[in-house]
């Protein structure tokens, strides 16, 4: 019940740690035996349809075609997706999401605006934290991405621009995002959110273990490669 409702896991990633059929999960929460609803589970189980692209955009950039090969197998370490999540219509703060291809590492900052100057510098400042791993970013033509030449002169990293409406070529950073929704739903002003609880919110984001992972988690298999 904790790992579902305050930690957000899924039924399934609960289902493997605890060695029985994810199913049976369901079906103790419709025979009362959970203190759980459906609508604790991830999507209430259900898909919502993907909204419009409101966000200003630009149209220059390196395309994704141009992506090595090796980013797009995952085989290498240090390749991100990058996007940018925002509460509501309201102005104000925003956060930044970065994941790592391989690992499914997912790390969320604060900006503190909405535009390229605040994208820029949280992308510097991760740059600066990994310590030269940042290899590439891959993003959409959000405006927010829109100083990409700026980025790439002060960290050395490549930007790729994904096709617009595409999103499955950011696959990883749209899951991602899903889950980081059930933390930060829609409307609530991201000043609400303080620090430590953005913290909070990365660890129990990189702590569960995921099936793409083989069963491992995305801090696991970030921190094995980091020491490489």
């Amino acid at each position: 019940e904790e790992k579902i409702k305050v930690q957000k896991w899924s039924a399934e990633q609960v289902a493997h740690v605890v060695g029985i059929a994810y199913k049976s999960i369901y079906n103790w929460i419709d025979q009362g035996l959970l203190d759980l609803q459906l609508k604790d589970l991830p999507d209430h189980g259900i898909r919502r349809h993907r909204t419009k692209e409101k966000r200003g955009t630009f149209s220059h950039g390196r395309p994704i075609e141009e992506r090595p090969t090796a980013i797009e197998t995952r085989q290498e370490f240090g390749h991100f997706e990058a996007d940018t999540v925002l509460s509501g219509k309201r102005k104000g703060q925003a956060v930044a999401t970065f994941v790592e291809r391989k690992s499914r590492l997912t790390i969320v900052k604060r900006l503190h605006g909405r535009d390229s100057q605040s994208m820029k510098q949280a992308v510097v400042e991760l740059a600066h934290q990994l310590n030269g791993r940042l290899k590439t970013l891959t993003v959409d033509h959000g405006k927010e991405f829109a100083d990409y030449q700026a980025i790439e002169a002060l960290t050395s990293t490549q930007v790729y621009f994904a096709h617009a409406y595409s999103p499955h070529e950011r696959g990883s950073n749209e899951n991602r995002n899903r889950v980081l929704r059930r933390f930060i739903p829609k409307g609530q002003p991201i000043e609400e959110l303080s620090d430590d609880e953005l913290i909070q919110i990365n660890w129990y984001l990189n702590s569960r273990p995921l099936k793409c992972l083989n069963w491992h988690s995305p801090i696991e298999i970030f921190l094995l490669n980091l020491r490489q």
